[in-house]
């Protein structure tokens, strides 16, 4: 059964009608369109220039100190992009989809103050947002009742995620094409490899690498820039044509590029991927039967009597046995302490 929290708050309608805010020429942009019209002629002045304007579509370095701070609760941030993460999957969006959900997910948690710090205000964000990364991006969109699958913790009206959709839009100013990593990757993946032998399979990699990391807010500090360059150098890493290459070499590739963020973000993440990657069972040795002398010599006591009646050469025989199974036991420390 469906829950309205319609009038959970007092300004989720914005007050422009569809002829104020379509007006114009001034639609809302496609986030695409930073990855695919990027002119051949003059590739790396538009990386550059994508470098130059990634800072206006992230939030403020103050963000990372509210969770630092524990002003915001950094893990109902990471529940609320593991859901994220858990319909796309579910749905096959693609990871850029992902990504743009929690990018708006983000900058609307650092410019607007929500009634709780954590959840149902979250889950309703998480669900708008994931809604609108979804229209901008794919090709079918489930509906609103339907996209909230995978453990969603409350199941919010359509009309309730539409008017936290309004919220949204009002909040980020209209401006739903973000520079995200992904804009930068097929450039990054060239300057590894000017062959193209690999390209494919250094942004498979990246892609992967990239959500890897996102739930963790440590990840806030860096641009999307220096999070595209570690992914690829990361990805090239599995290769052991690139083994050799170091996060140093990844400021050659483009101005704006900083050595500094490069080589910590490198290390951040590498440390994501050994932690992610699958343990080893552990072996467990046969557990030895530890026995005190005490009980050893009654039970041998036991086992002599009732072989009494046995021929002298099976007593030898026996006795030699005792003596083997006494050299072999191990002896506990009060067993030592009466012993004396």
């Amino acid at each position: 059964m469906s829950v309205s929290y319609s009038d959970c708050f007092s300004d989720l309608l914005c007050g422009e009608d569809s002829s104020t805010i379509f007006s114009g020429d001034d639609l809302p942009e496609c986030s695409s369109e930073i990855e695919s019209q990027h002119p051949p002629e003059d590739l790396e002045e538009s990386i550059i220039g994508l470098i130059e304007h990634e800072k206006q579509y992230v939030p403020g370095i103050d963000y990372l100190e509210s969770f630092q701070s524990q002003s915001l609760d950094a893990s109902a941030r990471a529940d609320s992009i593991a859901w994220i993460l858990k319909v796309q999957r579910y749905y096959g969006f693609q990871p850029l989809t992902a990504y743009l959900s929690v990018n708006y997910f983000d900058r609307v948690l650092y410019s607007r103050r929500l009634p709780q710090t954590k959840g149902w205000p979250l889950q309703l964000l998480s669900v708008a947002c994931l809604s609108l990364a979804a229209k901008m991006e794919e090709p079918l969109v489930p509906p609103l009742l339907d996209l909230q699958v995978e453990g969603a913790k409350y199941i919010f009206e359509p009309r309730t995620i539409g008017r936290m959709e309004f919220l949204v839009l009002n909040t980020l100013d209209w401006r739903l094409r973000s520079i995200t990593p992904f804009s930068f990757l097929s450039f990054f993946a060239h300057k590894v490899d000017p062959t193209g032998t690999y390209a494919g399979f250094l942004i498979s990699r990246a892609n992967d690498i990239i959500l890897s990391h996102i739930q963790d807010a440590s990840f806030l500090e860096y641009r999307p820039s220096c999070i595209a360059a570690v992914a690829i150098l990361s990805a090239a890493r599995d290769l052991p044509i690139f083994s050799f290459l170091s996060p140093e070499y990844a400021e050659s590739w483009c101005d704006g590029l900083h050595r500094e963020k490069i080589i910590s973000c490198y290390g951040v993440v590498q440390q994501i991927i050994i932690d992610n990657r699958p343990r080893k069972s552990p072996k467990f040795l046969p557990q030895l039967r530890v026995m005190s002398r005490m009980s050893l010599a009654s039970t041998e006591s036991s086992s002599s009597s009732s072989t009494s009646s046995n021929s002298s050469s099976s007593s030898s025989s026996l006795s030699s046995c005792k003596r083997r199974r006494l050299e072999n036991y191990l002896w506990t420390d009060d067993d030592k302490g009466s012993s004396e």
